[in-house]
């Protein structure tokens, strides 16, 4: 896989695969530009090497129809604002007015193309989209990490027919992270993974037994592990039809020698709502239709000290419903562990990102994932599409 910098792009049409999936209020307003922030080491590389940038991305889920609300403008817009300059935008993706548009650039200037998933070619990874697209550059640049785990037109498509193709600073960053983290770690590897689901994150867990030190889990996944050890958790959530797989996950962690630590103790309520009566009790000490929200202080006490000898921590899953205040201790203790740790720290996108920003240890974390889905496909042991594409 070549890097961008491997390739001559002075003065070359670049297409780039970005990102700009990014949330929006009622209004209209982005309200988080991260995503954006993030390509603009690369949009200024390129700008130095006088190359003529074309930035690509999805927003949403329009489901291959053009909606005014969904469209890429506002995002061209808040870019130009950030690098102070103007930022060309066209209201479509493929066609004879875009390919016209193309021709007029001049090097260095940035343009801007409409929402792919405008089309449904998109999705579907078709191949006259994808030459369609292909058609716009000289060379093929994916920087979107997020989307790499998608067998999509503009991520495994377009290399197959665009002149020269290779990797931008963001997707070599985030598998050079990913590598430094499971797969040449410095030891001990701790894994901490939460969230709701076991079925979603069952085969990242299977696969981090054969590289991790000890493994650490907690939200509502940590139920259905409790429930297979016989422990009854009364209302809690938990996924009948996995109390066996967990089972084996126990076992196959015994096996292998590594350190499974699931809670001690739950922070309980009568009902899933922020104002419920809560309290903290021993996890066969559930009462009666009451459910598990969050870990409970003796186990975030167990979960800090293991993390603290950490020599690399990977984190993917919140430990409990910490978008209410109420249950967030576990969260917030989880990543205040990792933000006084010497530990390198990798954190997954999505919720754990979302967490870590509201728990304020974005700065204290050493790398924080910008693809929830992707880096989740790198823990289950799978290689990326986008980037096998690039090979």
């Amino acid at each position: 896989m070549k890097s961008v910098k491997q390739i001559d792009v002075r003065s070359k049409k670049v297409f780039v695969r970005v990102d700009y999936n990014v949330p929006f209020d009622e209004d209209q307003n982005i309200t988080d530009d991260n995503r954006i922030v993030a390509t603009l080491d690369l949009i200024a590389y390129l700008q130095e090497q006088n190359a003529k940038i074309i930035l690509a991305s999805h927003l949403g889920r329009p489901n291959g129809e053009k909606n005014p609300k969904l469209s890429l403008k506002p995002v061209c817009e808040k870019l130009s604002k950030i690098i102070s300059q103007d930022v060309w935008f066209i209201d479509d993706c493929i066609g004879d007015s875009v390919l016209k548009k193309v021709r007029q650039m001049e090097d260095g200037q940035i343009l801007m193309l409409e929402n792919l998933r405008f089309y449904n070619e998109e999705k579907s990874n078709d191949k006259t989209f994808s030459k369609q697209l292909a058609a716009l550059c000289d060379v093929y640049i994916n920087n979107a990490f997020a989307v790499s785990h998608r067998n999509q037109a503009s991520v495994t498509g377009i290399p197959k027919y665009a002149p020269q193709k290779g990797a931008g600073f963001l997707l070599e960053k985030e598998l050079q992270s990913y590598y430094d983290s499971v797969e040449n770690p410095k030891k001990p590897l701790v894994a901490i993974i939460g969230g709701a689901k076991v079925s979603s994150k069952l085969a990242a867990l299977e696969n981090m037994l054969n590289f991790v030190d000890t493994l650490i889990i907690g939200g509502a996944m940590a139920n259905t592990f409790l429930k297979a050890q016989g422990i009854d958790t009364k209302g809690s959530i938990i996924e009948k039809d996995l109390l066996q797989t967990a089972a084996g996950i126990l076992e196959k962690a015994k096996e292998k020698g590594v350190n499974l630590l699931l809670p001690k103790d739950l922070v309980c309520a009568q009902k899933f709502n922020k104002n419920a009566l809560s309290r903290d009790v021993l996890v066969d000490q559930i009462p009666d239709k009451w459910m598990a929200l969050d870990i409970g202080p003796i186990t975030c006490d167990d979960y800090a000290k293991v993390i603290k000898d950490a020599g690399t921590i990977v984190w993917n899953g919140p430990m409990g419903v910490f978008e209410m205040t109420k249950f967030r201790f576990g969260t917030q203790s989880v990543a205040n562990a990792i933000a006084t740790s010497s530990a390198f720290s990798i954190v997954g996108g999505g919720d754990t990102g979302l967490a870590v920003k509201i728990c304020r240890v974005v700065d204290q974390i050493s790398y924080i994932s910008t693809g929830g889905g992707a880096f989740l496909h790198l823990m289950e042991g799978k290689k990326l599409p986008g980037a096998i594409a690039l090979e």
